[in-house]
């Protein structure tokens, strides 16, 4: 039976702020058979899950794949979930897995596409200027840090996981994904250094 992915992104309120539960109820209903409760799952954690997969991926094209992807997996595990971890982390783990492999069956780190509006001719200004060379030296930041580090890092800003999430992600206690954490924002304060970070400024 064929699954249908066509489901536009909504503007709706972040994955975050939602009830856990709700994402459990949806996936019983599915397990039952009802297509538009999956349909509704997708809809609450596809831009997440694009946006996770846009970041190992550097590809909006290998990022939707990825997303489509993990969908269609999960669709097809959905019988096998027992709600060990959260929906929202037997996803994430899914579409980790999937991006992880995009990457290495290319062989090597796709380079970043240029958006369709990137060659305009308006001025920005010195003040914009400044955004994007910081946004860009934090970018570079990220990416020296240690596997791990970045893992945990990009999964509690960028997703707003809790650290119980990040741990089931990284495979590691939740204690120790706070470790990772601290000393992560402590490696990328160094790489950039006080005058790039000021004190909280680019950094959690």
């Amino acid at each position: 039976m064929e699954l249908s992915l066509a489901v536009a992104w909504t503007d709706e309120a972040s994955v975050t702020d939602a009830p856990v539960d709700l994402d459990a109820s949806l996936v019983a209903r599915a397990q039952r058979g009802d297509r538009t409760a999956f349909e509704q799952l997708v809809r609450r954690h596809q831009r997440a899950l694009w946006h996770l997969a846009r970041r190992y991926t550097r590809s909006d094209a290998d990022a939707a794949d990825v997303t489509q992807q993990a969908f269609v997996r999960a669709y097809q595990a959905l019988a096998g979930f027992r709600g060990e971890a959260s929906v929202r982390s037997w996803l994430y783990r899914i579409a980790i897995n999937l991006a992880l492999n995009s990457v290495r069956d290319r062989g090597r780190e796709q380079p970043s596409e240029i958006a369709d509006d990137a060659l305009t001719v308006a001025a920005v200004g010195a003040s914009g200027l400044e955004r994007d060379r910081r946004a860009a030296a934090l970018r570079t930041a990220i990416a020296a840090l240690p596997p791990k580090q970045k893992l945990v890092l990009e999964l509690r800003v960028f997703d707003e996981l809790s650290f119980r999430e990040v741990a089931a992600l990284a495979d590691c206690t939740e204690n120790a994904a706070k470790v990772s954490f601290h000393f992560a924002v402590k490696r990328l304060r160094a790489l950039l250094g006080s005058t790039e970070t000021g004190d909280d400024e680019a950094l959690p």
